[in-house]
């Protein structure tokens, strides 16, 4: 399974163990290997990852404390040296909890657990330049939700989430504008930095704004070209 991660750990050796566990044993991508909490909440910011490796004993910010800031869905192993915190660590999206040493043993019962995971609980992802698929799922609390493309309205972009809006709800989506900008074709256009629309939903343009459904969407300047370029070839 291709997963990304990053290591978290403020021991030299200890990313180390773990990188080299990674690359024998997986076929994971190892995104980044950060030595505090604040390196990883820079990388973070900007980045997106299936899960991490979080070491506990940090300077500056503890794993624990490091996690209470990330966004509630990011899914986390803990490595650590001390047992104690195993039950705390399940506040968190906890996959499994390391105990240091780790031996291969362990991290190959690990990956297993890892995987399992993600093949049980996420989303297949939204269909990408190569697919022709007329729906996809996300998960929404427990629940997974079928959401047919062509009855999305609008997605509205939202710190680390994505407001997807149909004729009928609205739902909350862990991913980033960017990333479904990449992975979404025709009729899906990016009109604004918050925002991408499904132009066969708009109702008219007025005021350098779209309408869609009882939805204003302001159009920036930044992607103004594009989106008239589109218009014009679909004007009589």
């Amino acid at each position: 399974m291709n997963l990304n991660c990053i290591i978290i750990d403020d021991e030299p050796d200890a990313i180390d163990l773990v990188e080299l566990l990674i690359r024998q044993s997986t076929t994971w991508t190892l995104k980044a290997k950060c030595y505090d909490a604040l390196e990883a909440l820079a990388f973070l910011k900007n980045n997106q990852v299936d899960f991490i490796f979080l070491d506990i004993n940090m300077p500056k910010l503890t794993g624990m404390e490091l996690a209470s800031l990330l966004p509630p869905q990011t899914k986390i192993v803990f490595t650590t040296a001390y047992s104690e915190y195993a039950v705390e660590s399940y506040a968190f999206q906890t996959i499994d909890y390391l105990l240091k040493p780790i031996t291969l043993k362990r991290f190959l019962a690990s990956v297993q657990k890892i995987e399992q995971y993600f093949l049980k609980y996420e989303p297949q992802q939204l269909p990408n330049a190569e697919q022709s698929q007329e729906f996809f799922f996300v998960k929404s609390g427990k629940v997974l939700r079928k959401i047919v493309l062509k009855d999305i309205l609008y997605f509205e972009g939202e710190k680390d989430y994505v407001r997807l809006a149909t004729g009928q709800e609205q739902l909350l989506i862990y991913r980033r504008l960017k990333d479904l900008e990449e992975q979404l074709n025709p009729p899906f256009i990016r009109v604004h930095n918050s925002y991408i629309i499904n132009y066969e939903q708009l109702s008219k343009i007025e005021d350098n704004h779209i309408h869609i459904a009882d939805k204003r969407i302001p159009i920036s300047e930044k992607f103004r070209e594009r989106f008239m370029g589109l218009i014009q070839k679909n004007k009589f």
